[in-house]
């Protein structure tokens, strides 16, 4: 709590225990917001810690589940062997899910949207540029412009706050998200969420953040997405200002 980048998570209230179970509790983000607009957008380059690969390796089982997850998306993507089986394994699975999306291409994903009438979308594998992704947060905020240049500067001081970060220097930050809100007011905020798979570097070592990963240097590129998403919201603010000079003049021409 007295690192940098305490401004831009949830607060913090303590321990509450009901019967056997203890919980955190935490601030509520979407407090103040009336029909709040919801982004989850997953941080990184890979979303499985090396552990969790190393694992799954020496416990290559075949799972049915992941295989079906696989061909419901793509049912080119298993091998002959894999369609065979009718079978992955949670590795294969894993690699190839990071590698079909975002995730690899601009180092995070949007992992779903949820609009202001509660509807939500989460198909968008298919985003894999910058232009794409634009196009996605010119749709989440409704080309407003107000709102894109909040989310852009909370990212900049949030970029500025990781880099002078003792924590972000130490931990490697995995399946970790950014949440995106606002409301129809233009609040608007970005949030640092999940930190359910962020570990602490061993022996004092630091990482980068911002170099791809090898197997062994447990990079996480979250950095990488983090420059991706400034650098889109810079050209959706730039498309929104074109759009809303363009309906100005039109209206002056009517006029």
């Amino acid at each position: 709590m007295r690192d940098p980048l305490r401004p831009f998570v949830p607060q913090y209230h303590g321990l509450i225990t009901r019967g056997e179970h203890s919980y955190i509790r935490l601030e509520d983000l979407l407090s103040g917001l009336r029909r709040p607009v919801i982004m989850d957008c997953k941080m990184g380059v890979r979303t499985y810690q090396e552990e969790e690969l190393t694992k799954a390796r020496t416990k290559a089982t075949l799972r049915s589940d992941m295989y079906q997850k696989m061909i419901k998306v793509d049912p080119s993507a298993p091998s002959a062997e894999e369609h065979a089986q009718k079978g992955v394994t949670k590795w294969r699975y894993l690699q190839w899910r990071d590698t079909t999306s975002s995730t690899s291409t601009l180092g995070f994903r949007i992992e779903g949207i949820m609009m202001e009438d509660g509807s939500v979308q989460r198909d968008f594998r298919k985003i894999l540029s910058l232009a794409q992704l634009t196009e996605a947060l010119l749709y989440f905020t409704k080309s407003q412009l107000d709102i894109l240049k909040a989310y852009h500067s909370r990212l900049l001081a949030l970029n500025h706050a990781l880099k002078n970060s003792p924590f972000f220097r130490t931990h490697e930050v995995i399946g970790s998200s950014l949440l995106f809100v606002h409301d129809h007011s233009s609040k608007a905020n970005v949030w640092m969420i999940d930190f359910g798979k962020t570990n602490p570097m061993p022996d004092t070592s630091e990482l980068r953040h911002n170099v791809p990963w090898a197997e062994g240097n447990r990079e996480d590129g979250y950095l990488i997405g983090l420059t991706s998403l400034i650098t889109s919201l810079g050209q959706a603010i730039s498309v929104a200002s074109w759009q809303q000079e363009n309906s100005s003049e039109e209206e002056t021409s009517v006029n």
